[in-house]
């Protein structure tokens, strides 16, 4: 029974069954902004230091074809089911197909992985690039192939994401060096980081000044890279909200976290039971276990120990691959077992429970994205009855996502995403329809009712604007 198979196909059902229908037409904020950089039909979004433009690449070829939200999200469902299969397809000769296959089923398993799937995100693209990388790192010192695979796919996960690429390279380039057999290995890591570095580093020196500028701008816009223990905050962002910035919320169903609280003591078991079996000679090489543990914890780094907020889906690479050793080390327990009978089926419970408990919490949260997407699409089409049309202008609060669903351009004065000054924005707003969403003076912005501006209610959404006079 081709396992990895069933686990892809069914990865992409429901996909298409349960989180595609509720998303609908609309696009969630960063989403609208990599769409953007490479929609024929509207105008890019202001694009952030810290972003990387993989994403865009990815999707160019949909957005090209079509401007429905729907078929973007249907080929990137199918995509990410295709690349779940063939990450873990890679480690099939290392662990076995059926670890392999198990290992992809606890992966996939989690609503966050499920969501993600058909979202214009980089995350889960970066946790399927690492899976593969790191299977064809450790396969380098046997099969020569293998090196050009391994740089295909460190390129491509230093592409979607270059900060991730660096993390993700570190143990790596330290195995290389530090271990004989990996450096045949070196030149195609190194030639993988470069080829996916090159388009972040071009842009740094194009609009930032260089490297360094861009990286203390990006530092700057996620409030500052310092170490901090930010534990707790990723805690509270387990099951949602999808971005948890500040994090003040209360931790939501604390009593599915069980898997997130025994995630690192299994990954410590497995472990211990591959050094066991390594001192043992026996079992599955320990470079095996070592190197996804190793790479997991280096990924997880940044968003554990330099920032104040989280994200569930920051963690995906770090998922993905403790579900390597995990799977490897249940699939070892069963075939060590006196009675394998009775350890399967303990296992099968837990697994069962593990894919129910997150299943509840996906039907949970895509409702609560998809009515965010939703009231971005009912603000765009109360500015357009206000009067906006292309080409116009949204600035404020929510303008990337709101002003990419009305066709508009976007900008902000203040902020992260800040884009533009006040002067410039008043001087734009005065040859094009424009409007501000929020109150303007608390936003960097003078009193736009004594220059004429009109506030108006955006109905269902909750939130306002001053439209600016016509010309």
């Amino acid at each position: 029974m081709p396992w990895l198979a069933v686990v892809a196909v069914a990865y992409a059902v429901v996909q298409l069954a349960v989180v595609v229908p509720h998303m609908g037409g609309g696009l969630l904020w960063d989403e609208s902004v990599y769409v953007s950089q490479v929609d024929p039909r509207r105008p890019s979004a202001f694009f952030s230091a810290p972003r990387s433009r993989g994403v865009s690449y990815l999707v160019a070829p949909v957005v090209a074809a079509t401007s429905s939200v729907v078929a973007l999200r249907v080929v990137l469902a199918l995509l990410s089911a295709a690349a779940l299969y063939a990450a873990f397809r890679v480690w099939g000769p290392l662990v076995g197909r059926g670890a392999a296959a198990l290992a992809a089923l606890l992966f996939a398993g989690l609503w966050i992985t499920e969501f993600s799937g058909s979202q214009a995100m980089p995350n889960l693209w970066v946790a399927l690039g690492a899976v593969a990388a790191i299977g064809w790192f450790a396969r380098a010192s046997a099969e020569p192939r293998a090196r050009w695979w391994l740089g295909a796919a460190v390129a491509g996960v230093t592409l979607v994401r270059m900060p991730d690429g660096g993390w993700l390279g570190l143990p790596l380039l330290a195995a290389a060096v530090c271990a004989r057999r990996w450096r045949p290995a070196l030149p195609a890591l190194l030639g993988g980081l470069a080829l996916g570095a090159a388009p972040w580093v071009a842009e740094a020196y194009a609009r930032f000044g260089g490297v360094g500028a861009r990286l203390r701008v990006a530092g700057a816009t996620e409030g500052g890279m310092a170490p901090r223990l930010n534990v707790g905050t990723a805690l509270r962002s387990l099951n949602g909200p999808l971005l948890c910035r500040p994090c003040h919320v209360p931790l939501r169903h604390p009593e599915l976290t069980l898997w997130w609280v025994a995630l690192p003591l299994l990954a410590a078991a497995a472990l211990a039971v591959a050094v066991r079996d390594h001192r043992a000679r026996r079992g599955l090489p320990l470079p095996v276990t070592v190197l996804p543990l190793v790479c997991a914890a280096s990924t997880a780094v940044p968003y554990l120990l330099l920032i104040d907020y989280s994200a569930p889906r920051f963690l995906l690479p770090s998922y993905a691959l403790l579900a390597l050793p995990l799977a490897a080390t249940a699939v070892r327990a069963v075939r060590a077992a006196r009675s394998p009978v009775p350890v399967t089926a303990a296992l099968g419970v837990v697994l069962a429970l593990h894919l129910g408990s997150q299943y509840a919490v996906l039907q949970d949260t895509a409702p609560r994205a998809a009515a965010t997407a939703a009231r971005y699409q009912r603000a765009a089409a109360d500015l357009r009855a206000l009067g906006l049309r292309p080409p116009c202008l949204v600035a404020g609060p929510r303008a990337l996502p709101i002003g990419y669903a009305a066709g508009c351009a976007s900008a902000e004065v203040s902020g992260h995403n800040a884009s533009t000054t006040a002067a410039a924005l008043l001087r734009r707003a005065a040859r094009e329809p424009a409007a501000v969403l929020g109150r303007s003076p608390a936003h960097g912005l003078p009193s736009l009712r004594a220059r004429g501006w009109t506030r108006h209610a955006l109905p269902g959404t909750g939130w306002s604007t001053y439209v600016a006079p016509r010309r």
